[in-house]
């Protein structure tokens, strides 16, 4: 019972908003001490672990190329591109960014795209040109609410495209367990193919919300001097009466 210690750590240091790594890493040390193992061995094991998910460590080589490409200006770039696209809105972006990486994602392409590959160099900055290009300014709100949908639809696109591809490690780790531990022979594709309805329903449900931040940021951004004039619903615009001219409310 002793070594279930680990996980009141685990629970406190989470609840007080302690840092993740080191509060999984305290938690690890001490369940493997109370359970017996040498400090040695508890060295082994996370060299083992380490050695065995290599792939965790590429942000080590992404993050050194992102910073150099943004330092020459690859986020004035993105936001020189946007303006060009003067139809083109933040939630609209982001939109097809969610069909995109999650196509991808089901063709098995997962590093394309990605938090710090793209979202924060490129899809941000151009949804963030979008925006002030109608609005102005940002406010610090807007801006978080902006980035935030610009992240979610990175992470549910990967997350719900990637269970479409039958070679993927989670599938892989789901039939080869079902399989050892009831003796059935589940297929990866059948897996696939079942997330196939999953993964469409998360594209519209997350796209119609993202379609949506466009009328929530214009309700509560005002509009930029010189920014196009939004349509009425009956579609006569909305601008200002000029100057000098009678309303019937002047002449009664």
């Amino acid at each position: 019972m002793i070594v279930l210690v680990g996980i009141l750590i685990v629970v406190a240091g989470f609840a007080t908003r302690r840092n993740p790594l080191l509060v999984v890493g305290v938690a690890g040390v001490t369940t493997a001490l109370l359970g017996g193992l040498s400090p040695v061995k508890v060295l082994d094991a996370f060299g083992t672990g380490f050695a065995s998910s290599r792939s965790v460590t590429l942000f080590a080589v992404t993050l050194p190329v992102i910073g150099l490409l943004e330092r020459h200006g690859l986020q004035d770039q993105a936001r020189t591109l946007m303006n060009r696209l003067a139809k083109v809105s933040a939630g609209r972006l982001l939109a097809l960014y969610l069909v995109i990486r999650q196509l991808a994602a089901a063709l098995g392409i997962t590093a394309l795209g990605g938090q710090a590959q793209a979202v924060r160099p490129m899809i941000v900055p151009m949804a963030e040109a979008a925006v002030e290009r109608r609005h102005g300014t940002l406010t610090e709100k807007a801006r978080e609410r902006l980035r935030s949908f610009a992240a979610s639809a990175d992470t549910v696109g990967l997350f719900f495209g990637e269970d479409c591809f039958l070679a993927i490690g989670s599938i892989l780790l789901i039939t080869g367990f079902v399989n050892a531990t009831y003796h059935t022979s589940l297929e990866p594709v059948q897996l696939a193919l079942w997330a196939i309805p999953t993964a469409i329903c998360a594209t519209l449900i997350h796209g119609a919300r993202l379609l949506r931040l466009d009328a929530t940021l214009a309700r509560d951004l005002p509009a930029a001097p010189g920014a196009p004039a939004e349509s009425h619903p009956t579609g006569t615009p909305t601008d200002p009466q000029p100057a000098g001219t009678l309303t019937v409310e002047d002449s009664k």
